[in-house]
């Protein structure tokens, strides 16, 4: 059986171009949406966050024979667990992510933090909107909300907890835009336009995450952008497309199912 780190639709089509290749696999999520999602397309899940040792004993209890991390670019705690988990339980551990992308912009700078990023956009003036999500969201609202000449409008997933974390964090209800995407260059530039924004922040989750629509929207309209890059992660194994997953699987473990 293989473990699978999903939660996004590129992990879920993995999942589904290993089970046709003949393994048997368990895929994990954080979110019941991401879950269900993985059930509809006949994929076995189990949600909730898992430290190293938690999913160690995962491994050892589903009989577990690799660990193949499909999860976010951005999900580092997530990576490193499994990593570590893999090393302690003796089995191969293989990273699959999305293609990074290379962006020509002489308004958008490359930042290597999300703190980095907060204090750059707190010099600036002017509307400000946010998309990189709930999870850090504390770093930008500690360091924008309260200036007089900075709007922070913060783009996120729709989810009652998303909401909460604003609340909590005193984002004020008209500055939150709660959708999902992904999304068209052109709506993005009819939301930019919406709110006047003046400063867009992103990360680079790669062109499945929509990355290049926000930016190229951005672009279009003069939009100062800019780019959290991705974690330093030492991956080992690490490829970027479907068939050599599959490959480096097949190296090591056998299949256990027929077609």
């Amino acid at each position: 059986m293989i473990l699978v780190l999903a939660g996004t639709s590129d992990a879920r089509a993995l999942a589904l171009e290993i089970l046709e290749e003949g393994y048997s696999l368990l895929a994990t999520v954080v979110t019941d949406n991401a879950a269900n999602e993985l059930r509809e397309s006949g994929i076995p899940v189990q949600t909730g966050r898992l430290t190293d040792d938690e999913m160690v004993s995962l491994i050892e209890t589903k009989g577990i024979q690799a660990v193949v991390d499909a999860s976010h670019p951005f999900a580092e705690e997530a990576s490193k667990n499994a990593i570590s988990a893999a090393q302690k339980a003796g089995v191969p551990y293989i990273r699959y992510e999305r293609e990074s992308q290379t962006f020509h912009y002489e308004k958008m700078k490359v930042v290597e933090s999300y703190e980095e990023a907060a204090d750059i956009a707190a010099a600036k003036k002017g509307v400000v909107m946010l998309t990189t999500g709930s999870k850090t969201l504390r770093i930008f609202t500690e360091k924008l909300l309260g200036k007089p000449d900075i709007r922070l409008i913060a783009r996120m997933l729709p989810r009652i907890d998303n909401m909460e974390k604003c609340e909590q964090f005193g984002l004020p209800q008209k500055n939150i835009v709660a959708i999902q995407g992904p999304f068209t260059k052109e709506f993005d530039q009819a939301l930019y336009k919406q709110y006047g924004v003046t400063l867009m922040i992103t990360k680079e989750s790669g062109k499945v995450g929509s990355v290049d629509e926000k930016v190229e929207a951005a672009k279009e309209l003069g939009i100062e952008v800019i780019m959290i890059g991705r974690p330093k992660i030492n991956y080992g194994k690490v490829y970027s497309n479907f068939s050599d997953v599959v490959k480096e699987l097949h190296k090591t473990v056998v299949p256990q199912m027929t077609k």
